[in-house]
């Protein structure tokens, strides 16, 4: 019997609610420690009812658009620069390489004294988060353009800006939108990391009141609703993009 991909991926999930059950009903936890499956259900159903998570989702998405896009054109263009400029390359890359190492979440005492108890030290904290590991990414796509596609960009007249744009920007898309994603990913960690060390509304908020509550279904509820932006963001946006990407080359 031959299952397509959704059905293989329903009876994962089915698979994994099993086992949630099974450990709830084991008791290796209390049950306010570990809530079973349809108590987490109907948490959910109950916060988008009273409009608690959407609300969260609106002010988390409106952060994360807003710190993403300033990380995406600062980094795209640093990545550019970098590739580019030989001395500055070789000057920066391990202060850059060391940054990125460094957790978002120790930008947030400068972003708390610089910035103070507001909207602005979560973008803040959310696109110094980010910023870098979009910069690696563009720079290494760069860098890693073939010589041979550069040389047949210019034999065909291609020169200056328009070399970049119909030889090395072309070149770099896959990897670029795989850049895109990672610093996507690094932005919601930024911005959860944000959210929860201060009274700021959003889905980090709600984590925290959950904890502070000992309400681990709102805790594993809002977990939930993180996981589902995120897959439906990999399937819908970034998903489309890299299909698109895959027929326009041939693969």
């Amino acid at each position: 019997m031959k299952f397509n991909k959704a059905s293989k991926q329903i009876l994962f999930f089915l698979f994994l609610l099993f086992v949630w059950w099974l450990v709830y009903k084991l008791r290796i936890w209390p049950v306010w420690l570990f809530p079973s499956p349809l108590n987490v259900f109907n948490t959910l159903v109950k916060g988008f009812a009273s409009k608690k998570f959407l609300i969260g989702i609106a002010i988390s998405l409106k952060r994360i658009f807003l710190g993403f896009g300033i990380s995406l054109l600062l980094g795209t263009t640093l990545g550019f620069v970098i590739a580019k400029i030989k001395w500055l390359r070789e000057a920066t890359e391990p202060f850059i390489l060391g940054l990125q190492t460094l957790p978002s979440i120790c930008w947030l005492p400068l972003a708390l004294l610089w910035f103070g108890l507001n909207e602005t030290a979560i973008i803040f904290v959310v696109i110094m988060g980010t910023i870098l590991s979009i910069t690696i990414s563009v720079k290494g796509a760069v860098m890693n353009v073939t010589p041979a596609l550069l040389n047949v960009g210019r034999m065909l007249g291609a020169k200056g800006i328009d070399l970049y744009k119909q030889v090395i920007f072309p070149a770099i898309l896959p990897s670029y939108v795989t850049g895109i994603k990672h610093g996507w990913s690094f932005a919601w960690r930024s911005l959860m990391s944000g959210e929860m060390l201060f009274i700021s509304a959003g889905l980090g908020q709600l984590l925290m009141m959950g904890r502070e509550l000992n309400d681990m279904s709102q805790v594993m509820a809002v977990m939930i609703v993180i996981i589902l932006i995120g897959v439906l963001f990999e399937q819908f946006v970034f998903g489309n993009i890299e299909r698109g990407l895959r027929r326009k080359w041939g693969v």
